[in-house]
């Protein structure tokens, strides 16, 4: 059964253009009722009971589950089109914006693989005894409790949890299997007469947990730590806080799942090759240290991993990936959103992208009593901002946006996301992309009704492809011309190389190290070719020519010459003095036999010397012939007969 859009203009407070939705979103809609959660109750009720019911209400979702339950009917699924559209001072000219928000919610998400995480319950409370031992009473109940002090105290005659005093000297891991290594470890002994006494203090006591409460108020034990699954930590000054932290830790025992957010394909990865680095640029982003190097490639460990999406917009090779959902299905909310608002009779879209928390929040809070969001400003709700990068938002304006906006969160990732829209407006051409680091609702709207540009003149491109390829795609129709030169800011991720052909000396040590092939050589001539498509200026040819005869130089060419090789460097071949064939670089054979030929003990005389200007086949050959040759042994021994044996036994 096909689903069916229920509508609900909230007390007359939007305007609702039923014959937009229904025409533009290929479902039917219901008639638009006024109050549905209230007066109109039974209605709900009727139209839930007919199956597959979309509500376009958020606000009232528990409602209409709670009424579901009752009628042995649920909804199939809530869209907001009231806080996101309706709710506006252009709310009567919101149809396209609201087909569009609707067509977005109903894509099918793809599935998301996930991790199992397992926890026990086992909790570490640091602190002082003051607030880390009544959170130790209070957690004892629900969790498996052991309070480590700095610094010993009076211990109470409590069982229910355990006491320890010790340094804290290491600690890793996440949820359900963190490892910590504490050094002057002493536990209390409450048995025997008297107060609990102290043990003998060692170094390097060992001991795994699965939840960390940290009221110390000191350097956290990790990076990014409001990231970090089952670690806890506030301030022990703020006793509102530490009770939140106490029943937030009562829940993290049992089994939870955990997406994986990233996908990573080795054989793609440009981390490094021969043991020398070439690209770290995941590794610099990672907030939690997820990240890190695995011999040629890099490893991620999804316990760790926070979901931020940043590796995943700096990767230059494609190797990393997010998954949660794929890269490949926002390009297509991107795609369908600017598609269905001008089917829809949309004019000059913007799009506004934003996270669930704090970007969500803005957006209701304008709509309930700002202005609300103009008539044309879409907004996307991504689950991570900070993967949104350059190809992300060159393809919200290849598809027909006007203008892209990032609303960015207190936590959002911000050097990241700037260095992506440097690289997104050098490719643009224009300041289309800018980041909004606003916190007042009000504010946000007065600077969404400021700006109004018309839709570029492009033919809307289809983003299919990996990052790298949809990049081109949307440059080539931003520019307007596939013979477009675009200067790039340095460490991006496109661009050519500069040779230094007086240094060069086609050792192609740079050809055989490139981890994508731009760099090759010809086996049948002295060349040093390059393919600029395939050039993701890692630096790993820069850090390998002996003779730094290599530049980087950043640029995004348009033209169809960069899929094909092209000679960047190339030498007259030596003759073998020999035989003739064609072997090695003249001007190479020529400075070695300069610097050696009667100057080396190993080349001191004519025949030595022509060695250095022999192919290898000649030069063994040769080498059997000349005196005191490294092939040559002394007189073989004579083969011993059966004869011979004969002759001792008959001397004897």
């Amino acid at each position: 059964m096909a689903k069916r859009l229920i509508l609900c203009d909230c007390s007359g407070s939007q305007s609702i253009d039923k014959g937009t939705l229904s025409a533009n979103c290929e479902m039917a809609c219901s008639r638009v009722y006024s109050n549905l959660c209230t007066t109109q109750i039974d209605r709900a009720a009727a139209e839930i009971t007919k199956g597959d019911a979309v509500i376009a209400c958020l606000q009232e979702q528990q409602i209409f589950e709670e009424l579901g339950a009752e009628i042995g009917a649920m909804p199939a699924g809530f869209i907001d089109i009231r806080n996101r559209a309706g709710w506006s001072d252009q709310g009567k000219n919101s149809g396209p914006k609201m087909a569009a928000l609707v067509s977005d919610a109903l894509l099918d998400i793809p599935a998301t693989k996930s991790l199992d995480i397992y926890s026990e319950g086992r909790c570490l409370i640091l602190g002082d005894a003051e607030t880390a031992l009544p959170a130790a009473v209070q957690l004892a109940e629900a969790l498996s409790v052991t309070v480590l002090l700095s610094q010993p105290s009076d211990a109470p005659m409590d069982r229910s949890f355990d006491l320890v005093i010790g340094e804290l000297k290491q600690a890793s891991g996440s949820l359900g299997n963190f490892n910590v290594t504490i050094n002057d470890l002493q536990q209390y002994s409450l048995g025997g007469r008297g107060a609990p006494v102290l043990g003998e203090p060692r170094n390097g006591g060992q001991t795994e947990c699965d939840i960390i409460l940290d009221l110390r108020g000191d350097t956290p034990l990790f990076p990014a730590p409001e990231k970090r699954d089952g670690y806890l930590r506030v301030d022990p000054g703020d006793p509102r806080a530490i009770a939140g932290a106490v029943f937030e830790a009562a829940q993290l025992a049992g089994e939870f799942e955990k997406p994986f957010y990233i996908g990573i394909e080795n054989h793609l990865c440009a981390h490094s090759r021969a043991e020398i680095t070439g690209c770290s640029k995941c590794l610099d982003v990672c907030p939690t240290s997820a990240i890190s190097p695995d011999g040629e490639h890099v490893a991620i460990d999804a316990s760790i991993c926070a979901g931020c999406g940043s590796c995943s917009a700096v990767c230059p090779s494609g190797a990393i990936t997010y998954d949660a959902p794929p890269t490949a299905f926002l390009f297509k909310r991107i795609e369908n959103l600017a598609k269905t608002y001008r089917t829809a009779g949309g004019k000059s879209p913007r799009l506004l992208v934003h996270d669930a928390d704090f970007g969500g929040e803005m957006i209701a809070l304008a709509a309930r009593f700002g202005r609300g969001l103009p008539s044309n400003v879409i907004p996307m709700q991504v689950s991570a901002l900070s993967g949104f990068g350059h190809a992300e938002m060159l393809a919200a304006l290849a598809t027909g946006f006007a203008h892209v906006d990032l609303l960015l969160a207190p936590k959002t990732e911000r050097e990241i996301l700037k260095i992506e829209l440097s690289f997104a407006c050098a490719i643009s051409g224009d300041k289309q992309v800018r980041l909004l680091d606003l916190t007042d609702p009000d504010a946000l709207c007065e600077v969404l009704y400021a700006d109004s540009k018309p839709s570029p003149k492009i033919e809307p491109i289809l983003p299919i492809g990996n990052r790298r390829q949809i990049t081109r795609l949307a440059a080539i129709a931003l520019n307007g011309t596939p013979e477009t030169l675009l200067p790039l800011p340095a460490n991006a991720p496109y661009g050519t190389l500069e040779i230094d052909t007086d240094a060069c000396t086609l050792c192609l040590s740079c050809a055989g190290l490139c981890p994508t092939g731009a760099l090759g050589d010809n086996p049948d001539k002295p060349q040093l070719r390059f393919t600029e498509d395939a050039c993701i200026q890692c630096g790993l040819c820069t850090r390998v020519c002996p003779e730094n005869a290599i530049t980087l130089k950043p640029q995004l060419d348009l033209s169809d010459q960069v899929f094909t090789q092209q000679v960047v460097h190339e030498e007259e071949p030596f003759a073998c003095v020999e035989c003739g064939a064609l072997f090695g670089v003249k001007s190479t054979i020529e400075k070695i036999s300069e610097k050696l030929a009667g100057k080396h003990s190993m080349f001191a005389n004519n025949d030595t010397a022509r060695l250095i200007q022999m192919c290898d086949h000649c030069r063994v050959a040769a080498q059997y012939k000349i005196t005191d040759n490294p092939f040559q042994g002394g007189e073989r021994p004579r083969v011993i007969t059966t004869e011979d044996y004969f002759g001792k036994r008959k001397d004897h």
